[in-house]
Parts: C-alpha cells; structure tokens; sequence
C-alpha cells in the first residue's frame, strides 16, 4: 500500500473527462443521486472512488463504499481492515463484508456473490425520498477489452461481445454503473501516482487459474507487442458493438411482438426471416425466458433446424433447458416443467 492521499480536491484533466462525459449522458448518474461504490482497493476502483468523491460538490450526491472481501488469499482480511481505516479517515460512509471462501472458489462464483451482496446494501441505504438506484464499479476500457477477447473465445452472440456496458438493470430500478470505461488501466494507474492514492494490490489478481488473468497477463501483451494500441482498438470496438446491439435490440423488441404467441413464437412467421435474422430473435427470445450461457454456434443451429420444410424437433439448451417446433409454434421447456407436468 502506498501514502495515503491527502485532502485537497484539484481540478484536474482526469476530472474533466469525467465530468464532460456525464454532462453529456445525464441520466447515468443524475445530480442528487444516492450511490453505491464497489471499492476493491485496486488502482481501478481507488480512482473510482477518487474522482466521485471530488466531484460530490457538484452533483450533490449521497456516496456510500463497500468491499467484498473474498477471502481468495491470506492477506485479503488485512485488505479490507486497512481500507476501512483510510475510507474512515477520509471521513467516507464504509462497510465490508466477508464471504464463505468455500462458496466464491471461481470467478462467476465471486461475482454472483458481489452483486447480491450490493444489491442488498443497496436497498439497506434505500429511503421513500432518496432510493439508491445506481451501483458503480470501477471497470476500465481495459476490462472491456478482456471481456470481448474472453467472450469472442466462447462463441459468444453479439449480446455476449458487447456486454460490458456503461450501464446496465440489475434488479427493478437498481442499476450497475461503469462510469469509468472512458479511461485506461495505464491510465488509472497514472492517477493514483498522480494523486498519492492508495493502492492494495490483491494477488489472487495474478493467479492464473482465472480466466480474465490469463488473457490480462498473457494474451494481451502478446497482441500488443505485434499490434502496440490494439487494447484501446479493441475497446473501441466494444463500445461500437454495444451501440450496435442496442439499435439492434428496439429492432429486435418490434419484430418479436410480431411473432409471440404468449410464451412461444411463430414458426410460421420467423421462418419468413432470414437465417442470420433469426438467431437475433432467437437469442432474444431466449434471453428474456431466463436461458443462460446461449452460444453463437447453438444460435445458429437452431436457426437453421427451424428453416422451411424442416421437421419438428427439439434440442437441449443449458441448465434443464429445452426447446422444441413443431409446424406452427417453436416452444421453450424447462426440466422443472417437466416434472410437474
């Protein structure tokens, strides 16, 4: 851990890109809003912290931290005491909660675990005149640029590739907030000397057996020694895939009020649409019945098996998922339906 920042508050360019950018999307995080920060004591979520709490005067708003302490590593409790007394002397509003290591061992497991545990505190510091509807992270353009490498590698649909967005629901009106996707890592680090912030660095952060470490420490420094700058392309393109699947996606909400019947679809009324058009339905429709992990290559499986003048069938999907077509109507069964049937 590096000093402790001091108190003072300069404007800085770092700030002024923040600012601009949230001048220009208002709603993200409107002016008197109540937040809730995930802080992990990393260099990317300290300047999340940082940058918010400089700009409170002006947006007014009521900023509550939390730490998920995982307990991946021996000096993870340690961690999250010593980021409780520097947020406490900084006078900020912090807790921690620890988790059951045994029950967080992989990386979904860990991040299932967070945001219940956020959407929970989030209802906690919730009141009927200030209800706290936005939850922030410290994610960069350099997680985006993981994501899509890690989700390109899975097959992954256009959702999937685009899916580390600036904001996206949780849970009713609560959102998660990505309000730092405008900058780098090496541009966070570049902060945080900047500004003398603390940094604990979390080993498990070079523990290969994750999946977002091994892209993080051996894939993209190959890609940037033959390609110097391809991460920030990379990112780019992330965020161009996300305003494409959004445009794609009031496309898509149009055509499916089209071809519903109740729960199931049209195959009638979908097999009229070409092939590629029909795994964007599919994928949606999908999604929205609460299918998970729905890859590009079942997509278009699908999509083809349901063509013209193909008989009926079904396939199985993920999690006791199942769906089937007949001549008329294309069908989604869940294992559980099954037995109660």
């Amino acid at each position: 851990m590096s000093q402790s920042t001091n108190k003072e508050n300069p404007w800085s360019p770092w700030h002024n890109r923040l600012h601009k950018s949230l001048k220009i999307k208002k709603d993200l995080l409107p002016f008197g809003s109540n937040l809730l920060l995930s802080i992990s004591g990393g260099q990317d979520s300290m300047v999340l912290l940082k940058l918010i709490t400089d700009l409170q005067r002006l947006y007014k708003w009521k900023i509550h931290i939390w730490h998920g302490n995982h307990g991946w590593h021996k000096e993870s409790l340690k961690i999250a005491k010593e980021l409780e007394q520097w947020c406490c002397n900084q006078g900020f509003n912090f807790e921690y909660q620890n988790a059951i290591t045994e029950k967080v061992s992989t990386e979904e497991a860990g991040r299932n675990w967070r945001y219940q545990q956020l959407l929970e505190k989030a209802k906690l510091i919730s009141t009927n005149n200030l209800p706290c509807e936005y939850i922030l992270t410290g994610h960069t353009a350099s997680d985006q640029t993981e994501t899509l490498i890690m989700n390109l590698a899975r097959g992954a649909y256009l959702a999937g590739l685009s899916s580390l967005k600036e904001s996206r629901k949780l849970e009713n009106r609560i959102n998660l907030i990505r309000p730092l996707l405008i900058f780098s890592r090496k541009e966070t680090y570049q902060i945080c000397k900047e500004f003398h912030l603390p940094i604990w660095v979390d080993p498990s952060n070079h523990n290969l057996k994750f999946h977002r470490n091994r892209v993080r420490h051996e894939i993209i420094p190959v890609l940037e020694d033959m390609h110097p700058g391809s991460s920030k392309r990379i990112s780019s393109l992330a965020e161009k895939l996300a305003l494409l699947k959004k445009n794609q996606d009031a496309l898509t909400n149009l055509a499916l009020e089209t071809i519903k019947n109740k729960d199931n679809l049209f195959r009638e009324e979908i097999i009229k649409l070409p092939q590629e058009t029909r795994a964007i339905i599919l994928e949606r429709w999908l999604k929205d019945s609460g299918v998970p992990n729905i890859s590009s290559t079942q997509l278009e499986e699908i999509s083809h098996s349901i063509g013209k003048n193909l008989p009926p069938s079904m396939k199985s999907l993920s999690k006791g998922w199942q769906i089937s077509w007949d001549k008329k109507l294309i069908k989604l069964l869940r294992q559980s339906d099954k037995e109660t049937s």
